[in-house]
């Protein structure tokens, strides 16, 4: 008998061994392909917003005179007022890209929701949280720092 014949007996089953020996292994082709919805269009229509609002629950709509008409978010079929969404700017750039207008950054599909303009969190962190610095960027209207990381 060899002094290391029981050097591979655990107690539990490896990543590996699961995948390959007790079925953990999943077909690729039988997941369906999801693909999220880029940020810049609507929830609701699937088309890029003309005039985007962003709801509470960071849902951007162009729902304005749905609001105004029946009161409620689409959506999640909750009550919603006119005030409590929040104007989007978005700015594009030169190549029709959306970007940060302070860092001239072009978004990717993680950004983050404070106000109505569209800055990126890199930004907001290293020109506001870092330097204590509690003004919008582009407004210069104080803000209280809910969101760090």
């Amino acid at each position: 008998m060899g002094k290391k014949q029981h050097s591979k007996d655990r107690l539990f089953i490896t990543k590996t061994e699961w995948a390959t020996e007790w079925g953990g292994a999943k077909d690729r082709d039988l997941r369906v392909p999801f693909k999220r919805l880029p940020f810049y269009c609507c929830a609701l229509t699937f088309v890029p917003s003309e005039d985007p609002v962003c709801t509470p629950e960071s849902h951007i709509l162009s729902i304005v005179p749905y609001v105004t008409k029946y009161g409620k978010n689409p959506v999640t079929k909750l009550p919603l007022a006119l005030k409590d969404l929040i104007k989007l700017q978005f700015h594009k750039n030169s190549d029709g890209e959306y970007h940060c207008p302070v860092l001239n950054k072009v978004f990717t599909e993680f950004t983050h929701k404070t106000t109505g303009n569209c800055i990126s969190y890199e930004a907001v962190k290293e020109l506001n949280l870092k330097t204590k610095n509690w003004k919008e960027l582009l407004t210069l209207r104080s803000f209280i720092p809910t969101l760090t990381r």
